[in-house]
């Protein structure tokens, strides 16, 4: 077998990560939420009326792999997604599942 068609075993070990990290319902929304718009926390928590402790700590695991970052503003954090990649990989997991509905 061709070695050079293989990952190196760090980035699959990301990859992987990745695609765990996304598989909560809870983080999907959360990036839907932020696809558009840099949002505080606050303002995430209302829109998923969901406890600021519960969004917080999902935020922080969307933050540890590098999918949001963060600016705080006074007392206030406000959260964007790090890139366009991010909504991205989402959207066409989005646009897969949804062939089966079409």
């Amino acid at each position: 077998m061709n070695q050079s068609k293989l990952l190196l075993p760090e980035i699959e070990k990301k990859v992987s990560n990745l695609f765990k990290t996304i598989s909560d319902p809870t983080r999907i929304k959360i990036i839907y939420l932020l696809k558009d718009n840099e949002l505080s926390v606050s303002m995430i928590v209302e829109a998923l009326e969901m406890g600021q402790s519960a969004i917080s700590h999902q935020l922080r695991i969307l933050r540890d792999v590098n999918l949001v970052t963060y600016e705080k503003r006074g007392k206030e954090v406000y959260y964007k997604l790090s890139d366009d990649h991010v909504y991205m990989i989402i959207n066409q997991a989005v646009d897969h599942v949804m062939e089966d509905y079409l």
